[in-house]
Order: C-alpha cells, then sequence, then structure tokens
C-alpha cells in the first residue's frame, strides 16, 4: 500500500470552501505549496529518525591484540570495509578500515590505483609493513555516536569527517550497533517513497 495521499482538483475546490472565506491563491499555487511542504515535511521526518531505529545490531569486530590476517579475513568473508575494534573490557577502541590494512603493507592512505595492483603484483613499495597488530594499525580514537542521535546528524558527521560508518555506543562506550552512509542512505530512500 502506498504511503504517499495524492488529491485532485475537486479535493482542492471542497477544501477550499471548507475554510469558509476567501482565500488569494490558485489551485495551482495551493497544490506547488502543499507539495514543497510534503517534501520539506519528508525530509524533517527522515532525518529526525534515531540511528537505533537503521543501525546493524550484529557488528562484527576484532580486539585491539588481534592480528591483521584476521581483520584481512573478516573484511573479505563478510564483505565490509571496516571492522570496529574493542578493547579488553569491551569498550570501542578504534575502527579499522580497508584503508587501515593497506596501510600495513606499505600502500599509503593516499594510494592510487595503480599503487594498489602493483602491490598485488608482488612489485615491492619503499614502506615496510608497519603494523602486525590491530592497535596498530586501527583509527583511533573512534567517532561514535549514541542511539539517540538522529541520522540528519550522523550524516554530517560521516560527511564532515569524511568516514563511512560510525559505531553506536553507550554512556559506557560499549559497542550496541553501527551505523553507516548505505544504513542513513536505505532510509531516505523509504522517507521519499
Amino acid at each position: 500500500m502506498e504511503s504517499r495521499l495524492d488529491f485532485n482538483d475537486k479535493d482542492l475546490r471542497e477544501a477550499l470552501r471548507d475554510i469558509g472565506s476567501y482565500v488569494d491563491v490558485t489551485e495551482e499555487d495551493l497544490k506547488k505549496i502543499y507539495t514543497l511542504a510534503l517534501e520539506h515535511a519528508r525530509k524533517r521526518l527522515a532525518s529526525s529518525v534515531p540511528v537505533s531505529d537503521v543501525m546493524t545490531r550484529n557488528v562484527i569486530t576484532v580486539g585491539v591484540d588481534d592480528d591483521i590476517q584476521k581483520v584481512i579475513r573478516l573484511l573479505s568473508e563478510h564483505n565490509v570495509s571496516g571492522l570496529v575494534v574493542l578493547d579488553a573490557e569491551g569498550r570501542v577502541a578504534g575502527v579499522i578500515s580497508e584503508a587501515d590494512v593497506l596501510g600495513t603493507v606499505g600502500v599509503k592512505r593516499e594510494h592510487t590505483f595503480k599503487d594498489i595492483v602493483k602491490r598485488l603484483l608482488g612489485e615491492t613499495t619503499p614502506a615496510s609493513r608497519t603494523a602486525d597488530k590491530v592497535g596498530d594499525a586501527m583509527s583511533a580514537p573512534p567517532v561514535a555516536v549514541t542511539p539517540e542521535t538522529d541520522i540528519g546528524e550522523a550524516a554530517r558527521i560521516l560527511t564532515e569527517k569524511r568516514i563511512k560508518r560510525l559505531p553506536v555506543v553507550d554512556s559506557e562506550r560499549r559497542l550496541i550497533g553501527i551505523v553507516s552512509r548505505a544504513d542513513i542512505v536505505r532510509t531516505a530512500q523509504r522517507a521519499n517513497k
């Protein structure tokens, strides 16, 4: 069932009659106003959704003392581009991404596609392996949000920090979930239907 309610010219005329006084606006102007107000309401409602409503709860994590090889395996097996890193107490300590992993094998963050291909073909690069453990390669401190953060704010943070995911944490920085750019885009798409 479609959530959008459409109306026709007869509905507009009936509504104008119901007002009971003269309104200096044409039916076309009224349609434009209604359409614009509806769009503003959709945007407002879409951005006021808390991240807890759209986040992924089953998050793949690694520990700070885990080996980089475990990260590579998990990224590949789960087809994700980053993992949340937990400390020994189970609190979010950082995030490790594909870019962080590439940095451990000598590919700089500003790598080009050509650099990656060279590395994959076994060509040596000037930089040597810089980390064996997750804690040495992860991005820290992590940028995180709470479950109450609205997706509009989460989207702003993701854009401003140029990152793809945000851990969702409780008051003790324990992991509750993760919200990604894709989660926010899907929510915005549903709101525009």
